[in-house]
């Protein structure tokens, strides 16, 4: 057993001992593709979504140096038939790319070197005799032993876009790095008798040069096509119920929080660093930022690309934005429009991917927060004052100041939405959403909710931890503010409301694009009680 040759199962041990979410189909997966030409796996995620307890959990299962059996008992791997082909019968090599960076950074050198080094040294000592002493190449090193021997190797590689992300600047070792893996994973060479199975994992896809792929062999699953690997990326809303009512949390603080990311075979991911952390701390609240701040987030938000800050905006504002994430190549350097970036927090985990529409949006409240966080200053102050300023706001909706509630959307309206959009009904729609940002605190905003014979634009429910109204708000172009109310009563969209009669309003909102003169309104607001 050691470092890198044959780990052993500690760490899956470890991860046993805590809140533990059963993942084990995922070696069913890779037990199907050994020795078949899908072996060689890449599943890319964000940070903190559980990808090294994955691959412990991997090295815990193949790994011939220990007995693993009873940690896998009663989970799900062991209802497979292929549970007892792959239990602790493989020879594992288990690379943490972030250690060896750590390592680099406190004794100097190269990593593609020490990565080599490090592993033919354990090789070595644990195959004597089977590689010739002045032998560097990792490859052929593993060649060798494969060859006397006729074992084969499982090689598992954590964070292993990790140097691309700590380097992104030096070309030469990234160029290095690549050739290794090639040489470690090219079908056609000795990979076909040396290596059984590979799994990769990471927060990047892998690397492209042009339209090719550093490392073509490879099956990738990632955050805009994780296929069935999608269960795996997070939990499932089955698990965190279930999380839920053992822990006694409620489900739909859960599920605003940390909800959100959407694919389709599994229509609700969560977050589980952040689900696990409220269940350790009995409190629901902000997990993202002890593991990302907003200002990695502002770097990328603030690049000077045509219609990028209009698309955060709409975001911001509640709404999905149309896509082509064709043009990534999948490093944080070559973005080189709106749509490299957007992909880019598609894979950092910032912004959820719809396969079906190829749009983004915000994917939830803990999200929403860093957002918010990272437009606090410079080119985003508009977007933060009507930010800042949205609880005032609330407070003149409740207190039916229709004035006051007129007078704040036409200065959001102004200021947060886009020349080239302006008199588009959507940025109106945007426009209340961001105004009224902060209520998501005490409401569930949700748009054109289906009710009596129509769809409301939005409609405010009270969290349960709040006594404040309901809210319809329904919104008008070019007519007036009346006529947005009657439309409520005459399309019966409080009647899904019937619970909060008495505790009820009825916004209506009215833009007029056409309204001339300098005291001329073009917002104007009428509201009143059920």
């Amino acid at each position: 057993m050691g470092m890198y040759l044959n780990p052993g199962n500690k760490g899956f041990w470890t991860i046993r001992n805590g809140v533990y979410v059963d993942k084990t189909g995922l070696i069913d997966y890779v037990n199907r593709s050994i020795n078949t030409p899908l072996k060689l796996t890449c599943f890319s995620r964000p940070r903190r979504f559980g990808k090294s307890f994955a691959a412990k959990m991997l090295c815990a299962y193949y790994d011939k140096s220990c007995d693993s059996r009873s940690l896998f008992e009663g989970l799900e791997i062991s209802k497979k038939k292929t549970f007892e082909d792959g239990l602790n019968q493989y020879d594992v090599i288990y690379l943490d790319i972030t250690r060896f960076i750590s390592r680099m950074y406190n004794k100097g050198g190269n990593i593609v070197f020490d990565i080599q080094s490090t592993v033919i040294e354990e090789l070595k000592e644990a195959f004597p005799g089977c590689i010739i002493q002045d032998e560097t190449y990792l490859p052929d090193a593993l060649s060798a032993v494969s060859h006397k021997t006729g074992n084969q190797f499982i090689i598992i590689i954590d964070e292993w876009d990790a140097l691309f992300r700590e380097a992104k600047n030096d070309e030469v070792l990234q160029k290095e790095y690549v050739q290794l893996l090639r040489g470690l994973f090219k079908a056609g060479t000795t990979t076909d008798t040396t290596i059984a199975a590979a799994y990769m994992t990471g927060i990047l896809p892998i690397k492209k040069y042009g339209t090719e792929s550093a490392l073509t062999d490879f099956v990738e699953y990632t955050m805009v096509s994780p296929a069935k690997l999608a269960g795996y990326i997070g939990f499932t809303e089955q698990e965190t119920k279930r999380l839920c009512r053992k822990y006694h949390m409620n489900f739909e603080d859960m599920q605003s929080w940390y909800d959100g990311y959407s694919f389709n075979r599994v229509p609700h991911v969560y977050n589980p660093n952040s689900v696990m952390n409220a269940l350790r701390n009995e409190e629901i609240q902000n997990y993202w930022t002890k593991t990302e701040s907003f200002e990695s987030l502002k770097n990328y938000i603030e690049g000077n690309f045509d219609g990028l800050r209009d698309a955060v905006i709409m975001m911001l504002g509640g709404q999905s934005v149309r896509i082509d994430i064709s043009t990534f190549q999948n490093d944080i350097t070559s973005c080189n429009c709106r749509d490299d970036v957007l992909t880019l927090l598609i894979h950092l985990g910032y912004l959820a991917y719809d396969q079906n529409e190829k749009t983004v949006h915000i994917p939830n409240r803990e999200v929403a927060e860093v957002f918010q966080s990272a437009t606090k200053d410079g080119k985003w102050e508009p977007v933060a004052r009507a930010i800042s300023n949205s609880e005032k706001l609330l407070d003149a909706t409740i207190n039916q100041d229709c004035g006051q509630v007129a007078g704040a959307l036409e200065l959001v309206h102004e200021e947060c939405t886009s020349v080239l959009t302006y008199n588009d009904e959507n940025s109106l729609a945007c426009a209340i959403y961001i105004a009224y940002y902060t209520a998501k605190n005490d409401y569930m905003m949700i748009r054109e909710l289906p009710s009596g014979k129509g769809f409301a634009d939005y409609a405010f429910l009270p969290r349960k931890n709040t006594d404040k109204p309901a809210m319809i708000i329904e919104l008008k172009y070019d007519k007036d503010a009346d006529t947005a109310i009657r439309q409520i009563h005459d399309n019966r969209y409080h009647g899904a409301l019937k619970e909060y009669f008495g505790n009820l309003l009825l916004v209506g909102i009215n833009y007029d694009k056409d309204a001339r003169g300098s005291e001329a309104k073009r917002h104007s607001c009428v509201i009143e009680r059920a």
